[in-house]
């Protein structure tokens, strides 16, 4: 997967088109990520002992992974990544419109 936890996105499809969120979780195995203020569903809550607020409440859903991209810190612009194997035997991800090494 070539998003992380903390990585900033751009939706590209569905109703949050063009919006920004901050990546809260990942999903590798299912190819989905949970992004803060996107893709946010109802649900209905029930008063229980863990959960003493009950009623409707406003949660993210995950979305694939696909439907968004990358934001480079540098440029501020969505990106695609590519993986540059450093000299140290690390990998890192670097931007493909400014080449600026986004993480290690």
């Amino acid at each position: 997967m070539h998003l992380k936890k903390g990585d900033t996105v751009q939706v590209l499809t569905g109703k949050d088109l063009g919006k920004r969120g901050k990546v809260l979780r990942s999903f590798p195995g299912k190819g989905k990520v949970l992004v803060e203020g996107i893709n946010v569903m109802k649900k209905h809550q029930r008063v229980t002992p863990k959960v003493m607020q009950g009623g409707i409440i406003d949660k993210e859903a995950p979305l694939p992974g696909s439907n968004v991209m990358l934001v480079c810190p540098k440029c501020d612009r969505p990106t695609r990544v590519k993986r540059l194997l450093l000299e140290d035997g690390s990998s890192a991800r670097v931007c493909r419109r400014c080449g600026e090494i986004v993480d290690r």
